[in-house]
């Protein structure tokens, strides 16, 4: 009987345990394969973060995020992206992004973002100015000590509040202001087409030589000078007067 009761005991612990065992694995996380992960995607880091909704609709809408997330899969020198919070978009002037054109919203994003990837304590030995993915025409000077970073645009002074995320490839650091340059909100006008050359103004016309060189001479009367040969008419006429004077005699 006491057999019968300490089996049914034992038994009985056991399979409690193999039941807590199952239910302990069963509510742990679900490890990835080793080997499965992958880069980081620029819009994931950013949403997790959940502060940045403007600045990803910026990214997606200028098509600048596949471009990140295409070259972290190659081997390469990453990124680093300054991203502004959506209060920062909010303390703009109302009605600054909605009147940028396309090309000035891609300039901005773009201006936002190293093509390398940067520790804070690498920001004390950089070369001002920094070279952004907008290219050399927006300059952006960056200051750091070790553990700040400041930075300005010629418009825009601001500092970096935090990290979001750093991997080794990419680096994303929250900044409280957009950073705004003279270069996205004036952009320059391009060349105007070359103007077809003015034709030649004709040089005015010699003026007619005056008459006194080309017209016989005219007396006050306006009567014209007589022939040269006018003397020989007057004696062939005096010399048939004369002849039909004897004539008639």
């Amino acid at each position: 009987m006491m057999k019968q009761l300490f089996s049914s005991t034992l038994l009985g612990m056991i399979f409690l345990l193999i039941c807590t065992s199952i239910s302990g694995q069963s509510s742990a996380p679900a490890q990835a394969p080793s080997g499965s992960s992958g880069p980081a995607d620029i819009i994931a880091v950013l949403q997790k973060a959940n502060e940045f909704t403007t600045f990803i609709g910026l990214l997606k809408s200028s098509q600048v995020d596949s471009l990140i997330n295409t070259q972290l899969k190659k081997p390469g020198n990453g990124f680093t992206l300054f991203a502004p919070t959506d209060s920062a978009f909010s303390d703009l002037k109302t009605g600054t992004l909605n009147s940028f054109t396309d090309e000035q919203k891609v300039a901005l994003t773009k201006f936002h973002i190293i093509p390398t990837f940067l520790t804070i304590a690498q920001f004390q030995t950089v070369s001002n100015p920094v070279h952004t993915s907008a290219g050399d025409d927006f300059p952006l000077n960056v200051i750091g000590n070790g553990t700040q970073v400041n930075m300005t645009t010629g418009l825009v002074n601001t500092t970096v509040d935090s990290t979001v995320y750093s991997d080794g490839q990419l680096a994303v650091y929250e900044i409280p202001q957009v950073l705004l340059s003279q270069g996205i909100l004036s952009p320059q006008a391009p060349a105007p087409a070359p103007v077809p050359p003015k034709p030649k103004k004709a040089s005015p016309k010699s003026q007619a030589p005056s008459l006194s060189t080309t017209s016989p001479s005219v007396d006050s009367s306006g009567a014209t000078g007589l022939p040269q040969y006018a003397p020989t008419l007057v004696s062939i006429g005096v010399g048939v007067i004369a002849a039909l004077s004897l004539f008639l005699n």
